[in-house]
């Protein structure tokens, strides 16, 4: 059933694209939560077990999805700081899963590093575009995910499952897109490449349920 679920994603995403290329808000009202439920159901389908990583991934998977509606209306009104805190809190859960892991010290160490470099150089790309509500959520937000990845890194050289580590970066890759979109330059082109990369960044971490 796990496999239906992610089919069922990607035929959303295609539709979600299809949605915002024709300008069409009520398509993307309903093919963008229908696409975040499907990973939310790979991971409910994949889970073997009840155990406290399940719990925290399910959790994180969850709480992306509802970022991903919050997100649908446009602009940088209370429903996108809103989305973006809903985001930011997955991440923090993904972290948790990753913790629990028992995650190698020296990858974490080692991503942490890169990751530090990659929020510099994001930082110094979006500054220029951001206000003051939005200059220390950002800073947070970027804070938060770069800590993320760096425990996915870590949990993948412990348990020997690289899915962890893509997915998260694939995750953090996405956002950059998202950035654009929101704060840069509004186009079709970042979500052509942003928004398939997100949801199978999702259902990748989903999968590492199995």
């Amino acid at each position: 059933m796990s496999l239906v679920a992610a089919v069922w994603t990607a035929i959303a995403v295609v539709a979600l694209l299809i949605s915002e290329k024709a300008g069409s808000r009520l398509g993307v009202w309903v093919a963008k939560p229908a696409a975040s439920a499907g990973f939310v159901a790979v991971g409910w389908f994949a889970a073997q077990s009840n155990d406290a990583y399940s719990a925290w991934m399910l959790a994180a998977l969850t709480a992306c999805a509802l970022g991903d509606v919050l997100l649908i209306p446009l602009g940088r009104g209370p429903t996108f700081l809103a989305g973006l805190g809903s985001f930011a809190v997955g991440h923090a859960l993904y972290a948790c899963a990753f913790w629990r892991l028992h995650p190698e010290v020296w990858a974490i160490a080692a991503a942490a590093c890169a990751m530090l470099a990659v929020a510099w150089f994001t930082l110094r790309w979006l500054d220029p575009y951001l206000d003051r509500p939005l200059y220390w959520a950002v800073r947070g937000y970027i804070a938060i995910i770069s800590a993320m990845v760096a425990l996915a890194v870590g949990a993948s050289v412990a348990s020997g499952d690289v899915r962890m580590a893509v997915g998260a970066l694939a995750f953090a890759a996405s956002d950059l897109s998202v950035a654009r979109e929101r704060f840069v330059c509004a186009s079709f082109g970042n979500l052509l490449w942003g928004l398939p990369l997100y949801y199978a960044a999702q259902v990748l971490l989903a999968w590492t349920l199995s």
